[in-house]
């Protein structure tokens, strides 16, 4: 037999069908339709999805789970796959799916569902459209910024193509920018860009909310709990004597949960995208937890002689400077390693040490430029001696 995809259609806009949907329903090529309005068959049909409009004889029936009209539906499915396309989402629209579900599994066809919008979600939006307001004008609460973030998955065509994937680069941009005004910029800075890296947490909000696995009261209540259950010692009454006293205690609550229970290592949940100095650090930090740790920060400097020393072996070895020799690599990436954990022993954050020197190096060389522009010369023109000179000077000016 074949396999029926349930598939939600929204609240019956073509406008608001999703991707996941439509997709869905393309890759099918043949589906029957619950109540959807006749705009939306017709878009469907130009979508290249054949309508099997012989497949349920009463839909308003079918949609309030009438086991006639059902199992009568199930008798007509033969081998082929179908789409069974409902208004909304299936799992909080459609009445008739538990005994849909059921009487398919009777006759053992296999069943898909594919959520759509649900048909609440956009109630309000879809007879009042946003009325644009001067700067200024009104304050605006959390659930008017949900309802924005629902409104553009409706009405803006970009909003409406993108996926938890697609929105990846978009939500590490703007960590990065907040980090930014943090270093760099003032309050209004720090205000503004916090508010767009809430947009990204409120947009895969709403991008769950379409395929009916969570919404952002979900990401609200689940962090609450953590965060009251990880604290005893500011929710409960364990006391707790210092800092070290708290990071055991959450170590320990960590490991009792779901998540802490599924890891096999102390290691595990360290994201491998992140940075490499700050992912080198935080491994460090970990291990440190369990005992696995210098007993002094002269020790370290001394492992990085070592490490140095071993580098130059390295280089020795493979003849003339080749950046990819795998030996030169990996002794390089031992000295920077080390160097994050002489950072960590000393109390300082390895990623925010490099990008400080990062903007020191920008500022200098920015004024080396300058300097030589201002002079009637490039920095290409200049010996080796001339620019030592300037960049004294710009260490003294920048």
């Amino acid at each position: 037999m074949g396999v029926i995809r349930i598939v939600g259609l929204g609240p019956g806009d073509p406008g608001l069908l999703t991707l996941g949907s439509r997709e869905s329903l393309r890759a099918v090529g043949r589906a029957a339709t619950v109540l959807a309005p006749p705009e939306l068959v017709r878009f469907l049909e130009s979508d290249g999805v054949v309508i099997e409009r012989t497949m349920i004889t009463d839909q308003g029936l079918f949609s309030r789970g009438s086991s006639e009209v059902i199992d009568g539906f199930v008798e007509r499915v033969d081998e082929r796959d179908l789409g069974l396309g409902v208004l909304g989402n299936p799992l909080s629209d459609f009445l008739g799916l538990p005994m849909l579900l059921r009487a398919l599994d009777r006759r053992g066809v296999g069943a898909e569902i594919i959520p759509g919008m649900p048909r609440a979600t956009l109630s309000a939006s879809i007879t009042m459209p946003l009325v644009p307001l001067p700067p200024g004008s009104t304050h605006h609460n959390w659930d008017d910024l949900v309802e924005i973030m629902a409104r553009l998955r409706r009405s803006c065509p970009w909003d409406r193509e993108q996926t938890h994937a697609s929105l990846v680069r978009y939500l590490i941009e703007e960590t990065y920018e907040v980090v930014d005004a943090i270093e760099h910029g003032g309050d209004g800075d720090l205000c503004e860009e916090l508010g767009d890296l809430l947009f990204q947490i409120v947009f895969h909000s709403q991008l769950a909310t379409e395929r009916g696995k969570f919404s952002v009261a979900d990401v609200i209540d689940g962090l609450s709990n953590k965060m009251i259950r990880r604290h005893p010692h500011v929710f409960g009454d364990v006391a707790v004597a210092d800092v070290a006293a708290v990071w055991a205690n959450w170590e320990q609550l960590k490991s009792q949960e779901a998540a802490g229970q599924s890891r096999t290592s102390k290691l595990d949940g360290i994201p491998q995208h992140m940075a490499a100095l700050q992912r080198g650090q935080k491994m460090q930090e970990k291990a440190a937890r369990v005992g696995f740790d210098w007993t002094d920060p002269r020790d370290i400097t001394e492992k990085l002689s070592e490490e140095l020393r071993e580098l130059a072996e390295a280089r020795l070895k493979a003849g003339d400077l080749k950046p990819e020799d795998p030996h030169v690599r990996e002794e390089l990436g031992d000295v920077m390693f080390t160097v994050v954990n002489l950072a960590r022993r000393l109390g300082v954050d390895a990623e925010g040490a490099m990008r400080d020197a990062n903007a020191k190096f920008e500022r200098r060389f920015r004024y080396m430029e300058t300097y030589a522009t201002a002079s009637g010369r490039q920095l290409n023109e200049m010996t080796l001696d001339e620019l030592e000179d300037l960049w004294q000077q710009a260490k003294t000016a920048a």
